[in-house]
C-alpha cells in the first residue's frame, strides 16, 4: 500500500499544475493495483474536502460524490471505510448545513461508543446531530 498525501489528491482532481497533476494522474491511474493500492487517511480526505471547496469552489454535492468515487475505487484503500461510507449515506439523506468534516466528526465519535458529540458549533449542532455545550 502506498500513502497518498493531500495535494496529489488535489493535484489529480484539479489537474492545475501540468508538471505534478500528470505525475498524480499517471500515479493513480496506472502506478496504483488491487495489490499496491493508495491508501487515503481521514486527515487527507478531510484536508482534500476543504481544500477543494475553499481553493476550487466545489459544491457539497461535488465533494461527496468525489469521495463516494473514492470508496468505489478497487485501486484506493480509505482509513476507516464503513465510517466513511456511513458519512456518505447521512449526507445523501439529509439536507445539512454542515459540512463533510462534521459529519464525519459525529460518525467517527459514533463508531467509537459515544452517545453524542459536543460542540460550540450552532450550524453543526443543527445540521450534524452534534449537541451544543452550554
Amino acid at each position: 500500500m502506498i500513502g497518498l498525501d493531500t495535494n496529489v489528491l488535489v493535484r489529480y482532481l484539479a489537474q492545475d499544475d501540468a508538471k505534478q497533476s500528470a505525475r498524480a494522474t499517471r500515479l493513480i491511474e496506472r502506478e496504483l493495483t488491487l495489490l499496491k493500492p493508495g491508501f487515503i487517511s481521514l486527515v487527507v480526505l478531510v484536508e482534500m474536502c476543504w481544500v477543494l471547496q475553499r481553493l476550487y469552489a466545489a459544491t457539497d454535492a461535488e465533494l461527496l460524490e468525489t469521495v463516494a468515487d473514492f470508496l468505489g475505487s478497487a485501486r484506493l484503500q480509505v482509513e476507516s471505510r464503513a465510517v466513511v461510507q456511513a458519512t456518505v449515506q447521512r449526507l445523501r439523506s439529509l439536507k445539512s448545513k454542515a459540512g463533510f468534516a462534521d459529519h464525519l466528526i459525529v460518525e467517527i465519535a459514533k463508531n467509537q461508543g459515544c452517545s453524542h458529540t459536543f460542540s460550540f458549533d450552532k450550524a453543526a449542532v443543527r445540521s450534524a446531530g452534534m449537541q451544543l455545550l452550554v
